[in-house]
C-alpha cells in the first residue's frame, strides 16, 4: 500500500512563498514519476507539476511556470513543491500523485490526502 502525506500547506500573503513536501511510504519510490495537483471548490483537479524518477525532466502548466518548482529527494522519498510569488488564484487543495509517465497528468495511480494553501491579497 502505497501512501502519501503532504505537508506544508498554510496561509501566506499574495507575493509570499511556500514550500510543500510529500513523504512516500510503502513502495520503491523510485518507481514513480511524481507530480502534484490541485482542486478549487467547484473546479476539476488541476495538473500543476511532475518530475520523472531521477529528477531530470519536469513539466508545468502553464499558471504556475517560472512561479513554482518540483523536486524530489530520492534518498528521503520525498517531493517537494516550492512556490513563489503566490497570488489569491493559487488558493486551493494540493495534492501529491504518484505515477507512471504516460498517464501521471491524467491518471495517477496514488493520490495524498491534500494540504490547504490560502494566499490573502
Amino acid at each position: 500500500q502505497v501512501q502519501l502525506v503532504e505537508s506544508g500547506g498554510g496561509l501566506v500573503q499574495a507575493g509570499g512563498s511556500l514550500r510543500l513536501s510529500c513523504a512516500v511510504s510503502g513502495s520503491t519510490f523510485l518507481r514513480y514519476v511524481m507530480g502534484w495537483f490541485r482542486q478549487t471548490p467547484g473546479k476539476e483537479r488541476e495538473f500543476i507539476a511532475s518530475i520523472n524518477w531521477s529528477g531530470s525532466t519536469t513539466s508545468y502548466a502553464e499558471s504556475v511556470k517560472g512561479r513554482f518548482t518540483i523536486s524530489r529527494d530520492n534518498a528521503k522519498n520525498t517531493v517537494y513543491l516550492q512556490m513563489n510569488s503566490l497570488n489569491p488564484e493559487d488558493t486551493a487543495v494540493y495534492y501529491c500523485a504518484a505515477g507512471f509517465l504516460a498517464t501521471i497528468q491524467a491518471n495517477p495511480a496514488y493520490w495524498g490526502q491534500g494540504t490547504q494553501v490560502t494566499v490573502s491579497s
